[in-house]
């Protein structure tokens, strides 16, 4: 028996526990996003309301910051999509 071999079959033996991680993974990261994009809109609002004055900056910064959230919990997501259906 060749270590390929064993390393194959240890890796078949573990495919349900990997892809009960990557479903844990994928639920993480959204949760992760969630609150991440969450505590943006708060401390924006925050912000407006104490200078008033700056809504565009702050606007702007807001939605940029959101997008690039959103884009890695986006990848996490498909990697661990691609984990489960690999």
């Amino acid at each position: 028996m060749s270590v390929l071999t064993v390393l194959l079959q240890a890796a078949a033996d573990l495919k349900p526990i990997a892809k009960m991680g990557a479903g844990l993974g994928a639920g993480i990261a959204a949760i992760g996003a969630g609150m991440g994009i969450g505590n943006i809109g708060k401390s924006a609002l925050e912000s407006i309301a104490r200078q008033p004055e700056a809504v565009g900056d702050i606007r702007s910064n807001m939605i940029v910051s959101a997008a690039l959230i959103e884009g890695v919990a986006f990848f996490a997501i498909v990697v661990c999509l691609l984990i489960v259906f690999m």
